[in-house]
């Protein structure tokens, strides 16, 4: 028999497991939901990257996959989604489970040859390389009511992610404190302003010389204490935003705030922070350098112990220069 499909147009959007490149595609969900106003989104997702998709409008279903041995993950998906015939299956994650699956159109990420910006190529899955969409991620009033409140004071917003998933790419803890109290000191181009501290509760021993750069007064701690779409909410009222090649600097950029990340063993060519107010700074080598020392990338060297910290500072300096502030944009 014949499966009924549901009301509406069901799209079956298979989302990346990391939350860096979640934020870096997302900006598909949101032209779909514009060009599909009666989409039913069933959206899956990692245990991680889950939560930045909870406020999508037409949310149908938020499914977690959990990863598990020979590929059990996709015959369980398989099992939740087989009874639909779906409108679109976007897949992000390049599987084959979509040729299983009853649809009328389907959009499977492949390595793209030429290895184009992360954003451009997601992009190319519904074919808007040529006007690829921003990253953007969906709240609710509730969401951003709570971050007005967390952020609510006197004074501009230096917004810090001193964490990342590898010591490869984390820049010393001291060197972002040095770096805040250049940039909210009295001479700093955020003068008076507060900081607030980003991450995950796992990452609060990175930044405990970052804590000590201000007085208690002036710091918003968000790490490990509030939702990722907080957070990003929190971000679009920062008026900088410096941390690693992280998910949380792609929020930020998301989000609309200045955002400078600092790079060494990733390549800013992919995985810089997308849009006109985003900057990048790396130390004396290039990520081709870098790569010639550490072939798989996966060794325990940190390799931004040669970024210094004047030199973020200065970028850091000339972009809060080159931009508005959020009272200043709106």
């Amino acid at each position: 028999m014949r499966r009924m499909a549901p009301k509406g147009f069901p799209i079956l959007f298979i989302t990346a497991s990391r939350i860096g490149d979640a934020v870096l595609s997302s900006g598909l969900i949101r032209v779909l939901a514009e060009q599909a106003p009666k989409a039913k989104f069933t959206i899956v997702a990692s245990a991680l990257t889950a939560p930045l998709f909870a406020e999508v409008p037409g949310l149908s279903r938020l499914i977690v996959m959990e990863k598990r041995p020979a590929g059990g993950h996709w015959l369980a998906l398989w099992n939740q989604v087989k009874g639909v015939d779906w409108a679109l299956i976007v897949d992000l994650r390049g599987s084959g489970i979509s040729g299983f699956l009853r649809r009328r159109r389907r959009a499977v990420h492949r390595p793209a040859s030429d290895a184009p910006h992360k954003v451009i190529e997601a992009a190319r899955l519904l074919t808007l390389e040529n006007d690829p969409p921003a990253p953007y991620l969906f709240t609710s009033a509730e969401i951003e009511a709570r971050a007005e409140s967390l952020t609510r004071g006197a004074g501009p917003i230096l917004a810090v992610a001193p964490a990342a998933n590898w010591v490869g790419k984390t820049w010393p803890a001291e060197r972002f404190g040095s770096a805040a109290r250049a940039l909210l000191g009295p001479d700093g181009p955020l003068s008076g302003g507060r900081l607030m501290i980003l991450g995950g509760s796992d990452d609060r021993g990175a930044a405990i010389a970052l804590r000590t750069s201000v007085p208690r007064e002036r710091i918003i701690d968000l790490m490990g204490k509030e939702s990722l779409l907080t957070c990003y909410a929190a971000l679009k009222r920062a008026r900088l935003f410096i941390g690693c090649d992280s998910g949380l600097m792609h929020m930020a950029a998301a989000a609309g705030a200045p955002t400078l990340g600092l790079f060494g063993p990733s390549d800013e060519r992919l995985y810089a922070p997308w849009g006109p107010l985003g900057r990048t700074v790396r130390g004396a080598r290039t990520f081709e350098e870098i790569r010639a020392q550490d072939p798989r990338l996966d060794q325990a060297i940190c390799h931004m112990m040669e970024l210094r910290v004047d030199t973020v500072v200065a970028a850091a300096s000339d972009l809060v220069a080159g931009t508005k502030s959020v009272e200043e944009a709106a």
